[in-house]
């Protein structure tokens, strides 16, 4: 609970509204769904890519009833960052269990927004799918599958403000 005693902590050190609980581990979205309370939150799967250089990561954000092809995602990654006159990530993969240890501060089953705590050199973009800025409140794990923080998407964009990474919302 080190983990999760570190993103509370920091949520409460810049006056970010929150509630939080917790619950049997959940690593998977199936295995924490028998957890998750009704709250009424767009509980969200978050998964940590890295593109085929290595150089450059990615965290992406989205509900959890839906599923992601890395395949379409390289694409509209693609026409994004194009448009912004960015570099396109080229072929992504997931990233290994080191990267995001290094990056994010993490293991696996318990990647979240809230690792960009970690991230002192932001070197993590955050995507997020754009039907999220529709949810009055999102859920996360607090970096440990064993709790959920539920938190209003306007606290949550504050606290992206705040922890500095760049991000955006993309169609997914």
């Amino acid at each position: 609970m080190e983990r999760e005693e570190q993103v509370l902590a920091f949520l409460r050190e810049h006056g970010i509204a929150f509630t939080n609980y917790n619950h049997p581990e959940g690593k998977s979205i199936e295995e924490a769904k028998r957890w998750w309370k009704d709250d009424g939150s767009v509980h969200c799967k978050n998964i940590f890519l890295r593109n085929h250089k290595g150089n450059q990561h990615y965290l992406v954000c989205f509900h959890c009833d839906y599923d992601l092809d890395i395949h379409d995602l390289e694409h509209r990654l693609k026409a994004a960052l194009t448009a912004q006159g960015k570099n396109a990530p080229g072929k992504l993969s997931f990233a290994s269990p080191e990267r995001m240890m290094r990056y994010l501060g993490l293991e696996p089953g318990s990647v979240s927004p809230f690792g960009l705590i970690n991230d002192a050199e932001h070197h993590v973009h955050l995507f997020l799918d754009s039907r999220l800025q529709k949810a009055e409140t999102l859920s996360f794990h607090p970096n440990d599958c064993r709790g959920t923080v539920v938190i209003s998407r306007t606290e949550f964009e504050r606290y992206l403000q705040i922890v500095g990474n760049t991000y955006e919302y993309i169609t997914l």
